[in-house]
């Protein structure tokens, strides 16, 4: 193997690019923030000029700090934030309005009004998803029907939609590549997942003209080549994948069975089931996990909308840190015999409650409670997350996952020591920390690298998975039972206040 692979990772609240050697291992890096918007209460946007100038930095800043020319560069590996939605001008490449961000919760009242005319069941059986604002479908139907001439332009063919890898492709082609692949496809609520093609039927429900959709490739694939122009060098982009998927793939989660879980501002767990398309019985969602030669493989996933992101508040908002790695030393020093629970519910509940209309509240505040307390109480709340996922997966799965499983984690949250200690305590499994934290970029570039020829094959791929350390379990059942007890009872409490 030679040659270096160039990946784009996407995400909510920062850009980054890595290059990586053919060992895997990152030889530049490069990454920049980028304004959040939030003109309503609820409503999420990012201005789609913030992530196609970011992307572009990054990338140079990392071919620059690499040390090598981009003509050593033998692929472009991209993955992204899915579900936010950007629409523009196919001729002038002008957005007709901010991107509209997965967490946003604009569409509520339309996905109602959608679960009253009795359709959610015809949605999760074509897509495998829930009608929730989370997803991509009702955010385009919002933008034509409340921009002012964006349907009428829509349906004379002038307007485009893309999730972010799309945009990307086209701002990076010029615009002679309006493509997707299948994983960001499949989160669109547009895109049946079993016959692997746009669905007229949703299109027509959500008055979505066909003409706006990107065509759908394999998650490696020529999807159009960066001019010389930009990074010194004609660049193909061979891989693309969803933030999540990349992470199942970076994670070599390639066995029916393999679970890996994802800690960035959200947190997204992902369990492989093959070939097989598992419906959910328990409100998790089926969704593709990769397609690789026309082959498609699927998973079912567990949506946390708020993870890191209750991290962050605790920096911005409340202001008891001044850096989020600080949130575990509060939590070491908390009172012990505290019950404090915090659910993160800021935008509504993901899986498997899928309450849009659930706000985050903390339970069990006595006189004593403090800034410590309600540290442990943040962090402490994506491992109950985590535990209801992992629940709902043992009850779809049946033995197919039990109590011997090991969850493979990756992302800024794995870093802290305690927070997976006590993820391996309250799930009452081992949880693995790769060495390679950054997986989803590693997923993309592998997605490129195999496509070029430089990387080696799935099989080769996963046996380079490397452990950094392995956290067992050490809380006792009655303990740890306990304090499920009392998150599910927060939970409760969230849900019916609001």
């Amino acid at each position: 193997m030679s040659g270096w692979i160039l990946a784009i990772d996407q995400g909510t609240t920062s850009t980054r690019a890595i290059v990586f050697n053919r060992n895997f291992e990152a030889s530049g890096v490069g990454q920049k923030e980028f304004a959040q918007h939030f003109p309503h209460p609820g409503w999420v946007e990012h201005d789609p000029e913030d992530l196609w100038r970011t992307t572009v930095e990054t990338c140079r800043e990392a071919l620059y700090a690499s040390g090598i020319h981009a003509d050593d560069v033998k692929g472009v590996g991209i993955t992204n934030q899915r579900e936010t939605t950007l629409v523009w001008d196919k001729h002038t490449g002008e957005p007709v309005h901010n991107a509209i961000v997965w967490q946003d919760r604009r569409t509520t009242s339309l996905c109602a009004a959608l679960k009253e005319e009795g359709l959610e069941e015809l949605f999760t059986r074509k897509t495998g998803l829930l009608l929730d604002p989370y997803f991509s479908g009702t955010k385009v139907t919002w933008i034509l029907d409340n921009v002012e001439g964006a349907r009428e332009r829509a349906e004379a063919g002038d307007l485009l939609f893309g999730t972010v890898d799309a945009w990307l492709i086209w701002k990076f082609t010029g615009g002679r590549s309006h493509v997707t692949d299948a994983t960001n496809a499949s989160r669109t609520l547009l895109y049946n997942i079993e016959s692997n093609e746009w669905d007229d039927e949703l299109l027509s429900i959500l008055r979505i003209p066909r003409s706006m959709l990107p065509e759908v490739r394999d998650c490696a694939d020529e999807f159009g080549i960066i001019p010389a122009e930009l990074f010194g060098a004609n660049l193909p982009i061979l891989g693309v994948a969803g933030d999540q998927q990349a992470a199942t793939i970076g994670q070599a989660c390639f066995k029916p069975g393999m679970v890996k879980s994802t800690y960035g501002t959200g947190c997204f767990a992902l369990l492989n089931t093959g070939e097989e398309l598992v419906r959910s019985k328990n409100r998790l969602l089926s969704t593709i996990a990769y397609r690789l030669d026309g082959k498609t493989t699927y998973a079912l996933e567990g949506s946390i909308f708020v993870a890191g992101a209750s991290v962050q508040w605790l920096r911005d908002e409340l202001k008891i840190l001044d850096k989020a790695a600080k949130s575990q030393d509060l939590a070491q020093q908390a009172d012990p015999e505290s019950q404090v629970y915090m659910v993160p519910a800021f935008v509504g509940l993901g899986a498997p409650y899928w309450d849009p209309d659930a706000r985050g509240a903390i339970f069990g505040l006595t006189r004593s409670t403090g800034q410590n307390e309600i540290a442990r109480a943040t962090l402490e709340s994506v491992g109950y997350q985590t535990a209801d996922l992992i629940d709902a997966k043992k009850a779809d799965m049946g033995e197919g996952i039990g109590t011997e499983t090991v969850l493979r984690v990756d992302g800024g949250m794995t870093a802290s020591d305690w927070t997976m200690q006590f993820l391996a305590d309250i799930l009452g499994a081992p949880v693995d920390r790769p060495v390679v934290l950054e997986t989803t970029a590693l997923g993309a570039a592998w997605l490129a690298g195999m496509k070029a020829g430089v990387w080696p094959s799935m099989e080769e791929f996963s046996d380079c998975w490397r452990l950094d350390r392995r956290f067992d379990p050490q809380m006792s059942a009655e303990e740890r039972t306990r304090k499920l007890d009392g998150w599910r009872d927060a939970v409760r409490r969230t849900r019916s206040t609001f």
